[in-house]
């Protein structure tokens, strides 16, 4: 088993899924290798006997703004280092699984897998499959975005976080991904989070046959449930960036007259900080950490301004008892508003946002708590638990496996890179 990420060390996500099946599959005996873009220092991997090859690169965030430039579109390193580990150690019964890529080792990789494509799984945790961006979101107009990827209103339409110019840089690596992973059927098995991903993708040309749907695997925050109907405070849990609504979540709570308490780190970290008497700013914490911190909790925000693809945090919340007010764009959010373990609302809206959490604050206390009930009971049906997602994964590896060897690779594959 090959598990193939941009890191190796995780603080949730991806990684943290990427990591997560390597331990699994390591506690029945399948060998594991992790490849990965960064340092490979994982230590607790290591011990378990967990082969680690690294690129000891960083992701483009921290590197040098030309060469990031370069690489985000187009890493020969890291095509050259998944090639040659393929040339000197692949079996006919190796299966490959690609997690995350866009940060450091980029569309090149699919390139190097691809003369073992069809013993390979990819993951799509997020959208950068199928949308330059990846998050099917229009950053100016704040608005989810629907336009067929690359196709003539997607090229024309600024719809980048940061400038035009860097929305052309995506779509040359938007291109490339589509032309090495879309294009080549050979590529035959693409896991979901969810079902409502599909739709997405198909619209960007992939096929629906390549797409199956496996639900994360969730641990709840806190074994117990959580006396949500006891507390009074908001929580906010993930990645302070712009998609993910933290401003959202601070504003209509300033407006609602509640208290918020933010968990995690990012670059709107500062302006978090800084929002008032009213937001209590805790920074990253480890999954037992924030069990720890949420017993004060009266419900989980999970204002994400994009269509979020599964929202890990809240089936994790509700499990431990939190109701949960999320965006209605959620993909989670039907289910969960139908099973009464969620409130969805218009969280772009300040008004309306706030008007819920005010709504929600003056439920009678008997109300609240039978929320939180459901929530702990009913949430676990909809994610996997960590043996069911193992069990799938390797029900998707088992029917990919033929007996039919690798043709050895030459150095010009190695090589030759994305460009002809």
């Amino acid at each position: 088993m090959v598990v193939i990420d941009d890191y190796s060390v995780a603080r949730g996500g991806a990684t943290g899924l990427a990591v997560l099946s390597a331990k699994l599959f390591r506690s029945l005996d399948i060998p594991v290798t992790y490849i990965c873009g960064d340092d490979a220092a994982n230590p607790e991997l290591a011990a378990l006997g967990i082969s680690m090859v690294g690129l000891n690169s960083r992701d483009l965030l921290s590197a040098e703004r030309a060469k990031a430039f370069v690489t985000g579109i187009h890493n020969g390193a890291a095509a050259r280092m998944v090639a040659n580990w393929v040339a000197a150690d692949d079996t006919a019964n190796t299966v490959y699984h690609v997690h995350g890529w866009h940060q450091i080792l980029s569309p090149a990789l699919f390139k190097a897998l691809a003369p073992v494509a069809g013993r390979c799984v990819v993951h799509a945790h997020d959208f950068f499959t199928a949308c330059p961006n990846g998050a099917f979101f229009d950053y100016q107009t704040q608005e989810i975005c629907l336009r067929r990827p690359l196709g003539a209103g997607c090229i024309a339409t600024a719809c980048d976080k940061r400038s035009y110019p860097h929305k052309l840089w995506r779509l040359a690596r938007g291109s490339n991904i589509l032309r090495l992973l879309r294009a080549e059927a050979d590529f035959g098995r693409i896991i979901l989070l969810h079902e409502k991903m599909a739709g997405f993708l198909v619209g960007a040309g992939y096929r629906p046959e390549r797409l199956t749907t496996i639900r994360n695997p969730v641990a709840p925050l806190s074994i117990e449930r959580i006396e949500a109907e006891a507390n009074d405070e908001f929580v906010f849990i993930g990645r302070l960036d712009e998609e993910k609504g933290v401003e959202d979540a601070v504003a209509a709570t300033r407006r609602a007259g509640a208290r918020l308490c933010v968990i995690g780190d990012g670059p709107l970290m500062p302006l978090v900080a800084a929002s008032g008497d009213h937001v209590r700013a805790v920074g990253w914490q480890s999954h037992a950490e924030i069990g720890t911190t949420i017993r004060k909790a009266r419900a989980l925000l999970m204002p994400s301004r994009y269509p979020e693809p599964f929202g890990l945090v809240a089936i994790e919340a509700a499990r431990s008892g939190l109701p949960v007010i999320m965006s209605r764009s959620a993909f989670l959010a039907e289910e969960m508003e139908r099973a009464g373990m969620a409130f969805a609302c218009d969280t772009a809206d300040e008004t309306a946002f706030a008007d819920t959490l005010t709504r929600f604050s003056q439920m009678p206390r008997h109300e609240i708590r039978a929320m939180s009930e459901r929530a702990f009971l009913m949430s676990p049906a909809l994610a996997s638990t960590h043996e069911q997602w193992r069990d799938a994964l390797l029900a998707e590896y088992y029917s990919l496996l033929s007996t039919n060897a690798v043709p050895e690779l030459t150095d010009r594959v190695a090589t030759q890179g994305v460009f002809r």
